[in-house]
């Protein structure tokens, strides 16, 4: 009798210390991400290949990412519809390279032309409507994914040049590579857009194909060769003073996910908030530094141009909300957190030096 409570005792302790040791847990995932932008463009494409290091770590091994460069397992276009259908169960990108699939209004949730930095924009993200409703996004156009925002840039530059801007006149006309909300603007202005990946604009450049690019920040255009075509490069990034991007990964494959590995991700992915945002913060001026060595021009637009900017986004927005019900409610809402979150910022923060006042 003895040594038969002995053995149950035994075997208990033993079921006991499996059922607490994570391998027996939860079954372990491996997460295939095929990224949009290579992770060679430090600041961009280099935050999916940190989430994917520290991920795997602080899971230990319960939960894995392995890293898929553009094109080596599906072509980035492809992602949000291969991950909907389980082909692969996860992938890196931005709303704003979707609005094929989603409309619009999903662009909204990179970056929003005259709108929120990066803090206001993580705040309503969090603390607002916005992740809700950047879910709700995925949902309604019918796509199986569970959307996770994991990284944020601050302000791009708006534009490289041949030549000085210095007239709405001087853009018409102009075939330019132009990203989002943004686009619809130039657009306005008479400028032709055209959403090229990062590997073809230099080569569309170089043989006259368009005359104008923006890409991203001063660190992230150097990689692509800008300053050695274009010697003119705008600034601010009016149309994207901060911009997002996500994790989305497949629902059935999240849902089968034990509650710690979603845990995992999600802190991975707010983790990866504040790496991508302080590196690109952190590595711009040496790139505008080297710029004027290299002979680049930076300008800052005139408030004339800014204004000019301005007006006809709110073309856009009023366009766009009255064809799409969906898009009015978004931005209504992102626009009354707003007006609540000026409130904050006026009195809460001083002035930068140079701010350019932009008259409504």
């Amino acid at each position: 009798m003895k040594k038969t409570l002995i053995a149950l005792a035994t075997a208990s302790a033993l079921s006991l210390s499996l059922a607490a040791t994570p391998a027996f847990a939860a079954k372990k995932v491996l997460l295939k991400l095929p990224v949009w932008f290579g992770t060679h463009l430090t600041g961009l494409g280099s935050t999916p290949a940190w989430l994917a290091e520290h991920v795997n770590e602080a899971s230990d091994g319960s939960v894995k990412i392995k890293i898929y460069e553009p094109g080596k397992l599906i072509p980035p276009k492809e992602i949000l519809e291969s991950v909907s259908k389980g082909q692969v169960n996860a992938g890196w990108t931005t709303p704003g390279y979707n609005t094929g699939l989603l409309g619009q209004k999903g662009a909204i949730f990179s970056a929003v032309p005259f709108g929120p930095d990066a803090p206001e924009f993580l705040a309503w993200v969090y603390y607002g409507d916005g992740r809700k409703l950047w879910q709700e996004v995925y949902d309604q156009a019918g796509y199986n994914v569970h959307s996770i925002p994991c990284s944020i840039i601050a302000p791009e530059t708006s534009g490289w040049f041949s030549k000085p801007i210095d007239k709405p006149e001087d853009l018409n006309g102009l075939r330019m590579r132009f990203f989002g909300l943004g686009a619809l603007v130039m657009e306005k202005l008479g400028v032709s857009t055209s959403l090229l990946p990062s590997a073809e604009i230099f080569p569309a450049l170089e043989k006259g194909a368009i005359d104008a690019t923006e890409f991203s920040m001063p660190a992230i255009d150097k990689l692509l060769g800008f300053h050695k075509i274009l010697k003119y490069n705008y600034f601010p990034g009016w149309h994207q003073p901060a911009t997002m991007f996500d994790l989305i990964i497949n629902k059935d494959t999240w849902k089968g996910m034990s509650k710690s590995q979603q845990a995992v991700v999600e802190m991975g992915c707010k983790a990866a908030m504040l790496d991508g945002l302080a590196l690109g913060e952190a590595i711009q001026f040496p790139e505008i530094k080297a710029n004027a060595e290299r002979g680049v021009e930076a300008r800052y637009w005139s408030d004339d141009m800014l204004n000019t900017f301005r007006s006809k986004w709110n073309e856009v927005v009023a366009e766009e909300s009255a064809k799409d019900p969906e898009f009015k409610r978004i931005y209504d809402n992102l626009e009354a957190f707003r007006a609540d979150y000026a409130e904050w910022n006026k009195l809460g923060f001083l002035p930068r030096p140079g701010t350019v006042k932009v008259a409504d």
